[in-house]
Order: C-alpha cells, then structure tokens, then sequence
C-alpha cells in the first residue's frame, strides 16, 4: 500500500510504544483517531471495553476491517473533524489514545480541551515543547498558556523517528493530559490576540490592538495597569496572569 503524505501517513511500527499506549485502555471505552494500520488498534481491542477508530483513508478502513473483526471494535470511515458528538457517541467515551497525524495537533488539542477528554497521544516533540514550555521561554505562546491552564500534561516516552514507516523528518513523544480547568472560547481568543504581540510590553501591546478590539487608548492603559504589570513583556506573564488579563478585556464588553 503506497503512503499518502498529504494525509500525514507515517505509521507506527514499535510495539514497544503501542503496548505503553495501550497500557492507559484497560476496562475503558477508547476512542483512536487516525488508526493506520492498526497497531495500536490491536492491542487496544485487547483491554479495552469498546474502541471507538476513526479513519479518513478508505483504503486503510478496509484493511482495518479486514484484518481486526474484533467484537468490541466501531470502526467509522470518515473525516474526524466532520462527526458530530451524537456519532461518537461521545458520553460513552472515557480517553482518547491515538498516533495522530502531525498535522492535526493543535485542532486536536482545541477539541480535547472544549470536550474536557483525558487523552494519550503520540505527537510530533516540537509540538509538545511548545505544550509545555514555560512563561519567559522561547517556545511560550498561546497554545502553552492553554494547555497549562485546561490541562495537566505529563510526558510519557520519547519516539526516534525511525520508529515510523515512512520516516518523517522529526521526532515524537507520547504524552498523557488530562482536564484540570476550562476556558472559554472568548477567553483563549483573547490570549491569542495577546501573545501575537509577546515581546511588547503589557501596555504596548494592549494599545496595539485596542482598535481592533473596539477599546480606546485609555481603557487600554488602566486595563494594563492592573497588578502593576504594565512594563512586563506579555511573554513573561504567567498564563493565569493572562487569564486575569483577557477576563478584564472581556468585562469591557470588546466582543
């Protein structure tokens, strides 16, 4: 079977680190995203209480079912992103455990975030630096500060990319997260808008995008000036920090 890079193709050959992934199913109703050609999708059937795997590729939903007739096995063809909770039968779910495409990372994330899902995931290591990088590092930015906000992030194994066939050009690590807190929509938008503008200070930053927010240079000031950070590099603020921030730009009615 040839390999489909625009889908972000690189399957997972160690069984070594699908046999840790599964190690996280025992007795649980998983969800997989992206099974392949179902490695983990195997020895998940074999612990597990139901796996929920959805694949895009139809070619590899039809060696899926083929080769793993397992009875606690849904096997769905179809664009994760294009399911509706109803279909997932999201209630029943209790973690996702996946090896998703690098691709797709930070709107998994997103998801995982708004559902409140525990998860176990293989991801690109870039990718998780910047998870879990912190307030003052090179690599904080708005995905740090929500992931540090919403949930814990505990970093399980390093995969060496030859532990993939084809063999992308970086290497990945497994992750453990689960929920710890929730943000809103509106409030992860304003961090966002914030940390475009990470090495200006507080109060710099908050002046330049004050129009684009429909707030006048003054609100802008004394919103800045709350807790006398208003000469700190947005980048240096803590993420609960930002919170506090981004709360009291909302308070001010800017959407």
């Amino acid at each position: 079977m040839t390999y489909r890079r625009r889908m972000g193709q690189n399957f997972l050959i160690s069984t070594r680190v699908a046999d840790a992934e599964a190690a996280h199913a025992a007795g649980k109703v998983v969800l997989e995203i992206g099974p392949g050609k179902g490695i983990l999708t195997e020895r998940l059937c074999k612990v597990a209480k139901e796996v929920i795997a959805v694949e895009k590729d139809k070619r590899l939903y039809s060696l899926l079912r083929s080769r793993i007739p397992s009875d606690n096995l849904k096997l769905i063809n179809a664009d994760f992103f294009d399911l509706s909770d109803a279909e997932l039968e999201l209630l029943k779910v209790d973690i996702v455990i996946s090896n998703i495409p690098y691709s797709i990372s930070s709107p998994i994330i997103s998801w995982l975030v708004e559902k409140r899902k525990e998860a176990v995931l293989c991801m690109q290591k870039e990718f998780v630096k910047r998870m879990v990088a912190e307030a003052g590092s090179e690599d904080y930015s708005r995905l740090s500060v929500v992931c540090s906000l919403s949930l814990k992030t505990i970093e399980i194994m390093n995969v060496p990319r030859r532990y993939f066939r084809p063999e992308p050009e970086v290497d990945s690590e497994v992750i453990y997260v689960r929920p710890i807190g929730s943000i809103k929509e509106e409030e992860i938008r304003t961090i966002g808008l914030l940390m475009q503008h990470k090495n200006r200070t507080l109060r710099k930053a908050l002046v330049d995008i004050s129009d684009g927010l429909g707030l006048s240079r003054k609100d802008a000031i004394e919103i800045a000036s709350i807790g006398g950070r208003e000469g700190e590099r947005v980048f240096r603020l803590r993420p609960q920090e930002l919170l506090e921030i981004s709360r009291a730009l909302i308070g001010r009615r800017i959407f």
